[in-house]
């Protein structure tokens, strides 16, 4: 991925936090035989596992992705938080010497690493009661895997497989107006925090955030 040095966060913690916020990744795989395949889906971070941490998901027993890309193959999962639209009019600058254009701010994050399938019941019953336990502790009345019968449970289960990328390398894109001026970046979270959309009002708090932990840089020359 293409990394602006402004744009750029390699802060373990920063990436594991993104990804644990935004655990919906895209698993692509590449090959000369079958070219490229991607599947989304959910996935666990274990971080004490490895040098970067460990994902853990599954893909339907349907889905051809497990016979397409063998255990031991080098695999990409993309990560995407919010995006939005900024537009030049939004900048001080464009009233000062209107030399600005639109842009677009995004945060992604790029997990690269060793991919394994796994066939066995008992991992993907464990894991399955992880993944639930994660995405359930919101909920008023959290389901929990003993509320379904143990014969359905273990049908279903059959009719997965499980997928585990030891992840070797993180690569972490925030591109949030970093390469503009302080008034530029303040004018740029007022437009969003104004807009009617949801993604665009979270990228202003991801800029505003952004702008705590990392002054943004001087205007380019």
């Amino acid at each position: 991925m293409y990394i602006p040095r402004s744009f750029a966060e390699s802060d373990r913690d920063a990436l594991h936090g993104f990804i644990e916020r935004h655990p919906l990744g895209a698993l692509v795989t590449a090959s000369s035989e079958h070219g490229f395949y991607a599947t989304h889906l959910p996935l666990l971070l274990d971080r004490a596992r490895g040098a970067f941490g460990v994902l853990q998901g599954h893909v339907a027993r349907a889905n051809p992705h497990h016979a397409l890309a063998a255990s031991g193959e080098s695999a990409l999962v993309i990560f995407s938080g919010p995006d939005a639209y900024v537009t030049p009019s939004w900048y001080p600058a464009k009233q000062e010497h209107g030399k600005v254009v639109p842009t677009w701010n995004y945060i992604a994050v790029h997990a690269t690493g060793v991919l394994r399938f796994i066939d066995d019941r008992d991992f993907l019953m464990a894991h399955l009661d992880r993944l639930t336990d994660r995405h359930e502790a919101s909920q008023s009345h959290p389901w929990a895997m003993h509320d379904a019968p143990l014969d359905f449970l273990e049908q279903l289960a059959r009719a997965i497989v499980g997928v585990e990328i030891e992840i070797t390398q993180l690569e972490g894109k925030f591109k949030l107006s970093q390469n503009r001026s302080e008034a530029d970046v303040h004018g740029v979270i007022t437009g969003l925090d104004a807009s009617a959309s949801a993604h665009d009002r979270a990228v202003a708090d991801a800029m505003r955030e952004r702008a705590r932990s990392a002054p943004p840089l001087p205007p380019p020359r």
